[in-house]
């Protein structure tokens, strides 16, 4: 964690030495506290979309969580991702909590990554509609390569659920047949219900689009005003970025590829930094009240394991 957090502060340091720092302190400062609150509620609105499709995702392959245990994880995960490296982190302790309250272990897994694979998916799709409505923005080199990208990252997903459907489990030993057995059951189990899969990325593109719209009402009290295509374009691109495990909670990163993604469109560096420093206010406050959530929850009978049920279905 030390390192992490000197990468952030090394990050920063870089970026205050090519961009202004007062520019972005001043940007900051005209944030008005009640617009700062209305975005920190937004940002919950936006999640508790998150745990549906999240919930959705997992139960599709079995995991049978409720709703009051899919907050739970779901909620633990946003405050885990403050302390662990980048997003994937808070995504390990989520899929861990996961683990103790679902009905199957395997559903856990598969849920978890398919939930994840989609968020990836949606923020690709809004970056590809920032550049189709910013003409002129890519040149057509830079254009193919990144279809070219998306090609890759799609086939590479359609690949995966073809091994695990196709694997023939018994060439392995007995304990690692169980496991692939009910790793394919929960692959089945989610290919049965496409109307689900649907649902869950049709909410995945309300959560991300959301994040899009508060930053761009958080950056316009900041004094940063921007086509919202441009947002479209950026947004999603620099959330990508804060998935590298060098920073402490994608802090830096995401200012940085925010303003190498948006200076281009005539916005200042300094103002652009301070929108992203603020937007990371939102996002630790909401880390931290969302692990007083997941704990305060936790102690709900409805948010427990039921060991008998999931001893059973184990079995």
């Amino acid at each position: 964690m030390a390192l992490r957090v000197a990468g952030s502060a090394l990050i920063l340091a870089l970026l205050f030495h090519f961009v202004p720092f007062a520019e972005a302190w001043q940007a900051m400062r005209r944030l008005p506290p009640l617009v700062w609150l209305a975005v920190l509620f937004g940002y919950f609105c936006a999640h508790l979309a998150g745990v549906t499709k999240y919930k959705l995702m997992l139960n599709g392959a079995g995991a049978g969580l409720t709703f009051a245990q899919a907050v739970r994880c779901y909620f633990a995960g946003l405050f885990s991702s403050l302390l662990l490296p980048s997003v994937a982190g808070g995504d390990l302790v989520k899929a861990g909590l996961a683990l103790r309250l679902g009905r199957s272990k395997a559903g856990v897994l598969l849920g978890s990554l398919l939930d994840r694979l989609l968020d990836v998916a949606v923020l690709v799709a809004l970056a590809i509609a920032g550049v189709v409505l910013l003409p002129g923005t890519l040149d057509p080199a830079d254009r193919r390569m990144l279809l070219i990208i998306v090609a890759a990252v799609m086939g590479a997903g359609l690949l995966a659920a073809a091994v695990v459907m196709l694997l023939p489990a018994r060439r392995f030993s007995y304990r690692t047949r169980r496991q692939l057995v009910r790793l394919r059951r929960a692959a089945r189990s989610t290919a049965r219900r496409p109307a689900r899969v649907a649902a869950a990325l049709g909410l995945g593109f309300v959560t991300q689009l959301g994040f899009v719209t508060l930053t761009t009402l958080l950056a316009a009290a900041c004094g940063l005003h921007l086509p919202y295509r441009a947002w479209l374009f950026a947004w999603p691109l620099a959330k990508i970025s804060a998935f590298l495990p060098i920073s402490q909670a994608g802090i830096g990163i995401r200012e940085a590829a925010l303003a190498a993604l948006l200076v281009p469109f005539g916005a200042a560096g300094g103002v652009v930094v301070g929108v992203g420093l603020a937007w990371e206010t939102i996002v630790i406050a909401a880390g931290l009240i969302s692990g007083l959530i997941s704990l305060l929850i936790g102690r709900l009978p409805a948010a427990q394991a039921d060991p008998l049920e999931t001893g059973a279905v184990e079995r």
